[in-house]
């Protein structure tokens, strides 16, 4: 039995975390307890997104990726504006990685588009059942189920391309993390020939305009600095950056990246000027 990690933005109300994997536990062959872990997101795909790979590159650096699934499960329904006939939801993918690494969820905004270029093969499922609005229950568990049972060829998938993913261009905050340093889907290469080490660059988030220096890494400033440095996500050798600032936490004046740039939340895009 395969464990099964699930990135939704339900994932802290305990409620619909212990009815999700009751439901999961219900289709599994073996009555024996799953393995699941929970991460919460928030109603932003590109948060989501970002979350998505990070898991994804450390269950293949650290982990067995051929013994593991991961759910997404973030669904805000942007195709829509108006009434929804029985709550209906993005179209579901099931995703095989190169590594062998299963995926599944709703192909919503840029849920699976940071994980796009590790993607083998990539399936629909077309015909599901969508009474009710909560999917991840109702008609995920089941898929869930089947992919940590091994069981994926008893789905009726019809395979699709990728093209179906959108590209996520721009730059955007992927997660804010309990410190309130801000993880940006800004690669390293996207600074090198343009920025060097110490210069200062202008960002702008929500309205707000700071400028930072570029540096090494978080206590590569002074404290109370606000800095951009290649951060803890991402590819070894091409980290995504993080704005923070290098804090001695207590003291009265101590604030770090969320702070610089007041309202600040997971999905909005950043603006850099040089």
């Amino acid at each position: 039995m395969k464990k099964l990690v699930v990135i939704a933005d339900l994932a802290e109300d305990s409620l619909t975390c212990a009815e999700v994997e009751l439901a999961i536990e219900g289709f599994l062959k073996e009555e024996r307890k799953p393995d699941i872990i929970f991460v919460s997101s928030t109603p932003s795909t590109i948060h989501t997104s970002f979350l998505l790979n990070q898991l994804v590159l450390v269950e293949e650096r650290f982990s067995r990726p051929l013994e593991t699934v991961i759910f997404q499960n973030t669904d805000p329904r942007l195709f829509a504006k108006n009434n929804l006939q029985r709550a209906k939801g993005a179209e579901p993918l099931i995703i095989r990685l190169k590594s062998g690494l299963y995926i599944c969820g709703p192909n919503a905004g840029y849920d699976f588009s940071l994980i796009k270029n590790k993607i083998d093969e990539v399936f629909q499922y077309k015909g599901l059942n969508e009474e009710g609005q909560f999917h991840t229950r109702d008609l995920y568990s089941r898929i869930c189920a089947h992919l940590i049972d091994e069981m994926e060829d008893e789905l009726d998938l019809e395979e699709t391309s990728t093209n179906l993913i959108p590209d996520l261009r721009g730059f955007y905050i992927g997660h804010i993390d309990n410190f309130g340093n801000i993880k940006t889907t800004i690669r390293k290469e996207d600074f090198k020939g343009k920025i060097e080490r110490n210069d200062q660059v202008e960002i702008k988030i929500n309205g707000v305009v700071n400028k930072a220096r570029y540096v090494d890494n978080l206590f590569g400033g002074s404290v109370g600095e606000l800095v951009i440095y290649p951060g803890s996500s991402g590819e070894m050798d091409n980290r995504f950056l993080e704005i923070t600032a290098w804090q001695h936490f207590g003291t009265e004046s101590s604030k770090t990246g969320r702070h610089f740039f007041p309202g600040c939340l997971p999905g909005m895009e950043i603006f850099v000027k040089t």
